[in-house]
């Protein structure tokens, strides 16, 4: 994979992390519901390779 196509795709992935935090913090979601809904997908991703 070239360095600058890497580097965008980095870019863009920290930009839709930012981004999704600052929707939550905006619609007053709580941090821990944040946590577990991120826990729970990455969960879901975990099992989905088990098959």
């Amino acid at each position: 994979m070239p360095l600058p196509l890497f580097l965008a795709m980095l870019a863009i992935v920290i930009a839709a992390a930012a981004a999704t935090f600052a929707l939550a913090f905006w619609a007053q979601v709580p941090l821990v519901a944040l946590g577990l809904a991120g826990l729970a997908g990455s969960l879901m991703l975990g099992l989905r390779q088990w098959r």
